[in-house]
């Protein structure tokens, strides 16, 4: 019975993207191949060329060749997989996707590239390109749009929903500067005209011990060669993310000194807001306890591993 589901599944999965690869032409869909091929070669020096001169020239070359590509009909079912240095994310509607990317450079400082291509009815181009402005905000809870968005390079999408509105909310990353490195959760939606908006008043602390006014965005700023986690975690239903110290406490308030303590935070869906939870794994173990149902009886364990005579 389990095969027979399985068979179905990869069998609707099949169709599925068969009906999507008819919407483009034969003609079209051969043109795209060629484009991913020299967007392909370009996104990898963007990311790898040794000189900074040589990554921002390719940066700079794959804009156009991107939006060229994109201009092709029905281009928003072309996944570009063999793109490997850019983030594409699509929401579970699929009303859009979104590219985004990092140049580095050499003074250890990244800027960052995107564009939001939207799915529309007759196949043509509709998009708001993303301009990296996050070195020019004084203020990081402003509310943004695409021509002054904080850029980050995106590797995680969840859609949810509100009084019958769509709310994105997008994790990314930010190489920041030599000192240190940002990770984030951005609010994506878009307005009555339909404009994206980046930012929402949708981050609440209400059930802390010490309460916090609610934040349009939330930033971890931490050190640079620190490794700190920020996902959503399916088992939990919460987006998970390192709680952060500061590696001596006469640097307390100095971000770049900060470092994961293996402690976690999270944050919770609830009633439209996405609800601070201070400790989301409060499993206790009492003293002289396993953390285990059991104690692993060692002996058992071995025996799996015997021989017959």
């Amino acid at each position: 019975m389990k095969t027979k589901i399985i068979l179905l599944c990869l069998g609707i999965l099949t169709l599925a993207n068969a009906v999507k690869s008819q919407r483009i032409s034969p003609e079209d869909l051969k043109r795209l191949m060629i484009e991913q091929d020299t967007l392909a070669d370009l996104s990898y020096k963007i990311v790898n060329a040794y000189n900074e001169e040589d990554r921002v020239n390719a940066n700079y070359t794959f804009i156009p060749a991107l939006v060229r590509s994109l201009k092709i009909k029905n281009s928003f079912y072309f996944p570009y997989d063999s793109i490997q240095t850019v983030s594409i994310l699509y929401p579970t509607d699929s009303t859009f996707r979104i590219f985004t990317w990092a140049l580095a450079r050499d003074n250890g400082s990244f800027r960052h590239f995107g564009t939001i291509q939207m799915n529309t009815k007759d196949g043509s181009l509709k998009m708001f390109p993303l301009f990296d402005n996050s070195d020019f905000i004084r203020d990081q809870d402003t509310i943004t749009n695409h021509q002054t968005w904080y850029g980050c390079l995106y590797y995680r999408l969840l859609t949810t929903r509100y009084f019958n509105k769509n709310y994105y909310t997008l994790m990314g990353w930010d190489g920041n500067n030599i000192r240190s490195n940002k990770k984030m959760i951005e609010m994506l939606s878009f307005d009555d005209k339909g404009m994206p908006v980046f930012g929402a008043h949708l981050f609440s602390f209400i059930e802390d011990t010490l309460k916090r006014p609610v934040q349009n965005r939330f930033i971890l700023e931490y050190k640079k060669n620190a490794s700190v986690s920020l996902n959503y975690n399916a088992d939990v239903d919460m987006i998970v993310y390192d709680h952060l110290v500061p590696e001596d406490s006469l640097q307390a308030g100095k971000k770049y000194t900060y470092v994961s303590d293996l402690d976690y935070e999270a944050f919770k869906w609830k009633a439209g807001k996405w609800v601070h939870v201070e400790k989301p794994f409060s499993i206790k173990v009492k003293q002289g306890q396993f953390p285990v149902e059991q104690p692993l009886d060692f002996r058992a364990k071995d025996s799996l591993y015997k021989k017959e005579d």
